[in-house]
């Protein structure tokens, strides 16, 4: 019985290391990033008012998945926009009547050059387009994550948009050995060369959001990191609305810089500031 006890209270203090380790761990991997006081240096408020006052367009890439939902319904909320158009393969349905003044263009993403004046007369563009190498397979993938993308850069360019909004993901680099990751920073290098005045990537970790759409992969992840995600939110997640937030706030907020890249910790705060 002495035995066995010893037996429990070394595995107990195996536990309690481990945890302790996994905790300086994660503090360590959340505060890699400066926290950045985004909501002390500016009135949120009063940037909104004035944005309206701006009588600014937007357009919305990818309006139908989980990102571009909120974000549309965030904008709507706000009443940010003068005109807001939501570019997409299909007709989207809404029952709210605050939807009613929406302009949707339906588009062939094979044939975008024949759908360039969808994407004229916008100031500002928001690009939550993506797939799944599971939904859409290797080829599949590369196609809408990058071509469709990077098409739809070149058009809104040409068509005026001066502030280019791109939802990529953590660890995001051309010359990853990981499809995904390096699709996502192939297409973040080749959007930059566009020259827009204004180019905004967001580089979120994981989604903490239930899909609609199944995502094996992803599921696991959110199961594994959700009690974690309460402890330290930024580590290796971040809450979905943060990354919405984040995206409207810094459309709001002009940082002067030309091209910005903002990690995960960056959306976390960002979007606290406008939460808050």
């Amino acid at each position: 019985m002495k035995l066995l006890k010893n037996r429990f209270s070394k595995a107990l203090g195996f536990i309690a290391l481990l945890v302790a380790v996994i905790a300086v761990v994660l503090q360590h991997l959340e505060n890699r990033e400066p926290t950045i006081y985004f909501g002390m240096a500016h009135d949120m408020t009063k940037l909104e008012e004035n944005f309206r006052q701006k009588n600014k367009s937007c357009f919305i890439l990818g309006a139908s998945g989980e990102t571009g939902q909120l974000l549309l319904k965030e904008i709507v909320e706000r009443k940010l926009f003068s005109k807001v158009t939501l570019i997409g393969r299909r007709l989207l349905t809404f029952e709210d009547k605050s939807y009613e003044n929406l302009v949707q263009e339906v588009v062939d993403f094979e044939k975008l050059d024949e759908y360039a004046a969808a994407f004229q007369g916008h100031d500002v563009g928001y690009c939550c387009l993506g797939t799944t190498k599971a939904k859409a397979g290797a080829d599949g993938f590369v196609r809408v994550d990058h071509d469709y993308v990077l098409k739809s850069a070149e058009l809104a360019k040409a068509g005026g948009c001066s502030h280019f909004n791109l939802e990529s993901s953590k660890g995001a680099d051309k010359s990853s050995g990981f499809l995904y990751l390096k699709v996502k920073g192939q297409v973040e290098a080749d959007i930059e060369p566009l020259d827009f005045e204004r180019y905004s990537i967001y580089r979120p970790a994981v989604l903490m959001v239930d899909r609609q759409e199944s995502r094996p992969t992803e599921w696991f992840a959110r199961k594994i990191l959700g009690p974690i995600s309460s402890l330290f939110p930024t580590a290796m997640s971040i809450p979905i609305q943060f990354v919405i937030k984040a995206m409207v706030a810094n459309t709001l907020i002009p940082t002067g810089d030309k091209v910005e890249i903002l990690e995960n910790k960056a959306i976390y705060d960002l979007g606290k500031a406008l939460e808050n």
